[in-house]
């Protein structure tokens, strides 16, 4: 059961922080979104982590939308697998002065391990509703969902 607790616990916390983003304003209404995501999120969900991020940061500067103006992809993402190791059993069969071995080996590959990390960055114009250029802007609530205070109080962590 405590073995259980704490596998299930190590994997909450990798799970909880399998997405990193950092945000460079550079102007009062445009900002620069740079995510990284762990291998397991993929090139989708690093995107996806990218724009519920923009969202967030729109809310949090007081504005309600945001437009991606650019989009830029890179993933560096490797797969290592571990060497394996071998078995060999066998039976000696003796008699008369003569004898016998059949044995057999089996290879049992070793673990793969991913590293690496899925990376976008986006170029994003916010805006207040009513201003011109908004109505064709995305709202960062609607993309956040019904728990966008929640999202935005606690951060973006999740690829999904």
């Amino acid at each position: 059961m405590f073995r259980t607790t704490v596998a299930v616990a190590a994997f909450a916390v990798l799970l909880g922080s399998c997405v990193q983003s950092s945000t460079m304003r550079v102007s009062k209404n445009q900002m620069i979104i740079q995510t990284s995501a762990e291998p397991m999120c993929g090139s989708v969900g690093a995107a996806k982590a990218a724009q519920k991020q923009a969202a967030v940061e729109t809310i949090k500067a007081g504005y309600d939308s945001y437009i991606i103006t650019s989009a830029a992809a890179a993933s560096n993402v490797t797969a290592t697998q571990v060497p394996g190791h071998y078995n060999t059993y066998g039976t000696i069969n003796s008699y008369g002065g003569h004898g016998t071995v059949n044995a057999t080996t089996t290879y049992a590959p070793g673990p793969i391990i991913y590293g690496g990390s899925h990376d976008q960055s986006i170029g994003v114009v916010m805006f207040k509703d009513g201003e011109p250029g908004s109505n064709q802007a995305v709202s960062a609530r609607e993309v956040l969902g019904p728990k966008w205070a929640v999202i935005v109080k606690d951060g973006v962590n999740l690829c999904n």
